[in-house]
């Protein structure tokens, strides 16, 4: 176990403070131009305590081995503080619960004020965000429109003629946007495949990917009675129509 700083129950006076609530001391190293962006891949070490108690939950270093990930899968507080280090720096973060895992017990996770000692040792270049489509506001006319509202265009053929079912399990990458062209999620942006039964997703995807083969890239317009409704349900969730660029790679 890792003792925790002697100032692991609030920020010291020389801490600096962003607009989020985000509070920092830089430990070690020179600030530089080199920076990560908010979708690149960092190699880290650090650990982490409660501030309430002290209590150390995790620590790279303990294990003996850094820590990669792609700055757009972790909690706000990383996102936002990883990207202030060059490589070689190390600072010390004071992360509220609304930037972490929360402010009551979840699950087993740290919650309250966190604070987390971080090495930043490299840092890649992450997949940068697809373009908006250009008929992201609506189906051009040469899309194909089923009898549920859903529509869809073929963008790059696949192989064969076997499709998904209802209960197959597939893996892809997509993107989806807004009408509005506001991009809400996207596996290609954190350059990781994913897979899925097709039964566990909303109607649209349910649907929509039974009428593919693998290989194929298909652009989906999703009316909201097919996806998350046509009013927000809570916040930070998408609603209305959605469009979505999904390329199958493979099912079972």
């Amino acid at each position: 176990m890792i003792p925790a700083p002697a100032d692991v129950t609030a920020p010291p006076a020389e801490a600096i403070t962003t607009a989020s609530g985000l509070a920092y001391r830089v430990l070690q190293g020179a600030s530089t131009s080199e920076k990560p962006g908010p979708a690149d891949k960092v190699t880290v070490h650090y650990t982490g305590w409660t501030a309430a108690t002290g209590e150390m939950f995790d620590s790279s270093v303990v294990r003996g081995a850094p820590t990669t990930f792609g700055l757009n899968q972790v909690i706000p507080g990383w996102t936002e503080g990883v990207q202030l280090l060059s490589p070689g720096q190390k600072a010390r973060f004071w992360i509220p619960g609304e930037l972490a895992y929360g402010n009551t017990p979840q699950g087993g996770r740290p919650y309250g004020l966190l604070v987390f000692d971080v090495e930043l040792l490299s840092f890649k270049a992450g997949p940068k965000a697809p373009p908006v489509p250009e008929d992201v506001a609506a189906p051009p006319a040469d899309a194909t429109v089923t009898a549920s509202g859903l529509a869809y265009k073929v963008l790059q053929p696949g192989r064969g003629t076997d499709h998904p079912t209802a209960r197959s399990t597939v893996t892809v990458h997509y993107t989806g946007w807004m009408t509005n062209g506001e991009l809400f999620d996207s596996s290609v942006l954190r350059d990781e495949k994913i897979s899925f039964g097709l039964h566990q997703v909303i109607p649209g995807w349910t649907e929509g990917l039974q009428l593919m083969v693998a290989g194929e890239k298909t652009r989906f317009w999703i009316p909201g009675k097919l996806a998350y409704g046509d009013r927000p349900s809570r916040a930070g969730m998408p609603y209305g129509m959605l469009v979505f660029d999904v390329e199958l790679f493979m099912f079972r």
